[in-house]
Parts: structure tokens; C-alpha cells; sequence
């Protein structure tokens, strides 16, 4: 098996012992992202539109350091604070999708890391 470890800084470093994401055997595996803004290092949490916002924009920067976009994504996982916000979570993450969406599922959690709304992390395919 080859792996590769995918980095980019156009989403936030790891706060713990993982990568944000690796290539194995065609596949991309994304660990799960918050809302940490990578120029500033700030967390955006003030709202949660603007929140989920930035979530999918660090998202899109590690598939794009693989060379992929949210086309190649086959499988997600939205973890909330609350399963109020699903709506509201739900309406920003489907606009970043082209209508061919991911099999996915949406859990809500005691907590998150940092205290955030939402977490999610994916699963893509190199070819398509």
C-alpha cells in the first residue's frame, strides 16, 4: 500500500497527533475540520452560517492540495453541537456540491473540539 500524507496551509495546521488528510490506494480520506481561519489562526464562530462557511472552505483547500474538489467526494460526516443547527448546516455544506452529493451522515455530539457547531470530515476518490 502506498500512502501519502496531503498538507497544505491554506487550511488550519492539526491541534492534535493526526494529519488533515492521506492518499491511499485511490482514495483521499479528510480528517474532520473546524472553523479555524488558517491566515489568522482565529476561530469564526460567530455565527453559524459563517462558522459551517469556513469549515467547508478549509475542506476545499486540503482536496485541492490533493488535486481533487468536492466532485470526488463519496462519503461525509457532519458531527453539531446540536441537532438544531442541521438546517442552517445543512443549506452551506449542500451549496459547495454541484447537485451529485456525497453518502453522508449527521450526528450530534456532546462536544466538538474548541467548543465549535460543527465539525465534518470526508472521503473522496482520486478517479473518477
Amino acid at each position: 500500500m502506498s500512502k501519502q500524507i496531503i498538507k497544505t496551509d491554506k487550511a488550519p495546521a492539526p491541534i492534535g497527533p493526526y494529519n488533515q488528510a492521506i492518499k491511499a490506494n485511490g482514495m483521499v480520506y479528510l480528517s474532520g475540520q473546524v472553523a479555524f481561519d488558517p491566515a489568522t489562526g482565529e476561530l469564526l464562530t460567530s455565527d453559524l452560517k459563517t462558522e459551517t462557511h469556513r469549515v467547508m472552505q478549509n475542506l476545499a483547500a486540503v482536496l485541492e492540495e490533493a488535486h481533487i474538489t468536492f466532485e470526488h467526494v463519496v462519503k461525509t460526516t457532519i458531527f453539531l453541537s446540536d441537532m438544531a443547527h442541521f438546517a442552517e448546516v445543512n443549506e452551506v455544506y449542500g451549496s459547495y456540491f454541484k447537485g451529485d452529493y456525497p453518502a453522508r451522515e449527521t450526528v450530534a455530539v456532546k462536544t466538538l473540539p474548541r467548543n465549535v457547531n460543527v465539525e465534518i470530515s470526508m472521503i473522496a476518490v482520486v478517479d473518477l
